[in-house]
């Protein structure tokens, strides 16, 4: 049989404005992350895949793909609220994705004093779990403190700290206009807003989205998730569409 020439220029667009449709629902909609790292244990696990919207703080050139230079600033902006799980560009490179909790919002001061944090000179609340976790950094698990944490807005969540030689003690940081300070709810495991050389105050424009609920979850410590005759044991179920708090 012999395929008429506008059969495959049909097809071509097709997949062309399936592709645009698809980088429309990327940049403006919603977007899959991966987690990679432990530093958000023991609320976001090394395995989880999770969706982030990307209208709830306005866009950037970092809402797109590569991000273009298509214009400066943010547009549609709104301010993320302390406590989110929020999706950043790094600003030591404007290209890495990272995933923290938003501590400190333009103007705080944040300091660590004898392992307690501390937003402009008060305590933040911290209640001990009575829990026997260990926690994964790396491929090492250590046993750590489980702690429900409460901010100055209310926003409660868990945060796990390493029993020995765990992070203690801070020079104060001080969060510059427009820029938002950012902590791994796995404190003594996560490249934060702490290491200024590294990750440090994130500018308004680098944010990406807000993290908003898992939609699978795989534990590659017991295998990978094509050997289906062990989905029973890498498959969380009970993490699936978990709503991320």
């Amino acid at each position: 049989m012999k395929l008429d020439k506008n059969f495959y220029i049909d097809n071509i667009k097709t997949i062309f404005y399936a592709l645009i449709i698809a980088v429309l629902i990327r940049s403006i909609i919603v977007q899959p992350f991966y987690i990679p790292s432990s530093s958000m244990e023991p609320n976001l696990l090394v395995g989880d895949r999770l969706f982030v919207s990307k209208y709830s703080y306005g866009y950037s050139k970092h809402s797109f793909p590569f991000s273009p230079p298509l214009f400066k600033g943010r547009i549609l902006k709104s301010s993320p609220k302390r406590g989110d799980v929020v999706v950043f560009k790094t600003p030591s490179d404007n290209r890495t994705d990272y995933i923290k909790r938003l501590i400190g919002l333009p103007g705080d001061k944040i300091k660590f004093v004898d392992g307690d944090l501390h937003i402009n000179g008060n305590q933040i609340l911290k209640t001990r779990i009575l829990t026997t976790d260990n926690i994964y950094c790396g491929s090492k698990t250590f046993p750590v403190n489980t702690f429900e944490e409460k901010l100055p807005n209310g926003k409660k969540y868990i945060s796990v700290y390493i029993k020995k030689y765990s992070f203690v003690d801070s020079d104060m940081f001080i969060v510059p206009s427009k820029h938002y300070f950012f902590l791994g709810d796995n404190r003594d495991c996560s490249k934060d807003s702490r290491f200024l050389s590294e990750v440090g105050y994130v500018h308004e424009d680098n944010l990406v989205g807000k993290a908003q609920f898992i939609f699978f979850s795989s534990d590659y410590h017991k295998g990978s998730i094509f050997k289906f005759w062990k989905w029973p044991d890498i498959l969380r179920m009970n993490r699936f569409f978990k709503k991320i708090s």
